[in-house]
């Protein structure tokens, strides 16, 4: 047999919850409508703050820059350096000989 103090903690404890609980429910968290309607809005801020010219399509003047020759070394480069994996070398003291080392 439970003693009376340890039964009157354990239904104190029990309202405790209970009301806990009840007052948990009654807490208005987000609305599906409120959700629905703000649906992809970040989406749609974040792409907008990524034109710096919205009408830089409509723009028909060409491109202040490199003249062709140099774009097309460029490109040239570009286009080599996936197809030759790039060089590599030894830095002394990571995974190669150190100079002078002997008996």
């Amino acid at each position: 047999m439970i003693r009376k103090p340890v039964r009157q903690g354990m239904a104190l404890a029990l309202l405790l919850c209970l009301s806990w609980l009840t007052a948990c429910t009654g807490m208005s968290v987000s609305r599906s409508p409120v959700v629905d309607s703000a649906f992809g809005e970040s989406v749609r801020q974040a792409r907008a703050r990524q034109l710096v010219n919205p009408d830089a399509g409509r723009n028909r003047d060409p491109v202040a820059g490199l003249d062709a020759e140099a774009g097309r070394s460029v490109m040239d480069a570009y286009y080599k350096s996936f197809k030759e994996p790039p060089r590599t070398f030894n830095v002394l003291g990571i995974g190669g000989s150190s100079i002078g080392s002997g008996p």
